[in-house]
């Protein structure tokens, strides 16, 4: 094995009893991942040693990384943020996981950045949208458009989350872990009333029935037990069962969300590619049209850099006040 093709720094590690998938949930549970990056990091780890003809990662080494990378690139044809996520995957894996250092190496082929412009409906096509989505994905697609919402935040909001007095939402369970506040559209409060005089029928059902507990987080539960069966920590839109392995209420999944926003789409005849993550960014692009300055909507959006909140800006209509060459008199 060359010295150059060495995957670790020092002694090979002895491998680990049980799972890798135990092994990985472990770690990610250690470092605080969401449970969406864990099996989206997974999902990678596993096409990896696919890849690899079902080879142990602390079997392979360096140019096996780089074969995989370069491949993704080359047959795969995938996106450079697409391959930045196996890299980064991989990367926990061995840090992480296996406590393997891996080496400094950047030769395999990089997939070709492409600038896409993410997709906006206007304010006309967002009401027509909206006009289509009814019952608990209409809720929530109408708090995606209306607070700048990604539809992960919006299935997990619970009650204690939502502030009727100051018109606010206190989103904790965001992309990056760090909460916001964001602003509650003053059309949604009245629905929302309703629709949790609804939800706590069914929490009150529940308790009776001997249930009625939400999941909490793990150093939370461990704090406070009791807090899982109150009003204000239960899911502002739970789903419609129970789960079977413990009992708890969970939310409802961001898929049926997405089901029904691409359905109302269809139905409402609009041809661009509308999917739950559009109704964000029209909030954004919207903000901005309307006079917001940037700063406020990176704030509302929970964007770390302006930079990040730039590209709207790049979609914004500057077109509509300028006159085609065509329409010119005498033309």
């Amino acid at each position: 094995m060359g010295s150059n093709s060495v995957l670790v720094r020092g002694r090979r590690i002895a491998r680990t009893r049980g799972t890798l998938q135990a092994m990985f949930h472990t770690a990610c549970r250690r470092r605080g991942l969401a449970a969406t990056t864990e099996r989206l990091y997974f999902q990678w780890v596993r096409r990896y040693v696919r890849f690899n003809g079902l080879t142990h990662p602390q079997d392979l080494e360096a140019d096996n990384v780089r074969e995989f990378l370069s491949w993704l690139a080359t047959d795969r044809e995938v996106a450079a943020s697409t391959q930045n996520q196996a890299l980064n995957a991989l990367v926990f894996l061995y840090r992480e996981v296996l406590r393997v250092d891996l080496e400094e190496f950047d030769s395999f082929v990089r997939a070709k950045r492409h600038r896409h412009l993410p997709v906006v409906l206007t304010q006309l096509e967002a009401r027509l949208l909206m006009g289509f989505l009814t019952g608990t994905a209409g809720l929530v697609a109408r708090l995606l458009y209306g607070s700048g919402l990604r539809v992960s935040e919006g299935v997990q909001l619970r009650v204690k989350d939502i502030d009727f007095d100051g018109r606010m939402l206190h989103l904790v369970h965001t992309k990056s872990g760090k909460g916001r506040k964001t602003l509650l559209p003053e059309r949604l409060v009245a629905p929302l009333h309703t629709h949790l005089r609804r939800v706590r029928q069914i929490h009150s059902q529940d308790l009776v029935q001997g249930h009625g507990r939400a999941p909490l987080p793990r150093a939370f539960a461990r704090k406070s037990s009791s807090a899982a069966t109150s009003w204000s920590w239960q899911y502002v839109f739970p789903s419609v069962r129970r789960s079977e392995e413990d009992g708890c209420r969970y939310h409802v999944s961001q898929s049926s969300v997405q089901k029904m926003v691409r359905k109302a789409a269809r139905a409402a005849g609009l041809t661009k590619r509308v999917s739950c993550h559009t109704l964000r960014h029209s909030f954004a692009t919207h903000l901005l049209e309307s006079g917001y300055d940037i700063r406020t909507v990176q704030e509302l959006l929970g964007h770390a850099d302006v930079r990040t909140t730039m590209i709207y800006t790049h979609v914004l209509g500057r077109g509509h006040h300028i006159r085609s060459p065509l329409d010119w008199e005498g033309r």
